[in-house]
């Protein structure tokens, strides 16, 4: 690594220098570790997370390789969203590619029903 910031930090700054999480279309923030995957609905006007889902919590049961389980982390997100009465979000990669356990996250979420 060239520096002190990584390059997945500087990615990141770049992405949220455009994107923010609005009231009315709060940002869903991804943050992807070896082990597990997570979601949060922030609304960043307020600076409050709205709605969480992660595959090593409690209320979570999906087994199988982690693309699945980022899959069913998705829809699980994308359900409590629903009963919080979110529908549309801005979708936060976070400085991650757009591929694999992000990327079927994201196919969850829209499965669940959020429109981004």
């Amino acid at each position: 690594m060239a520096g002190k910031i990584s390059r997945r930090d500087r990615i990141k700054k770049g992405i949220r220098k455009r994107i923010s999480g609005s009231t009315e279309r709060p940002r869903l923030s991804v943050y992807r570790s070896n082990k597990g995957i997570y979601a949060q609905i922030i609304d960043d006007v307020q600076g409050k997370t709205i709605v969480s889902a992660s595959s090593l919590s409690k209320d979570f049961s999906a087994t199988g390789t982690k693309a699945e389980q980022s899959a069913a982390v998705g829809k699980l997100v994308a359900q409590k969203a629903i009963a919080a009465g979110i529908t549309t979000v801005v979708f936060d990669r976070n400085g991650y590619l757009y591929h694999g356990r992000v990327k079927s996250l994201a196919d969850g979420a829209r499965e669940g029903g959020l429109n981004f």
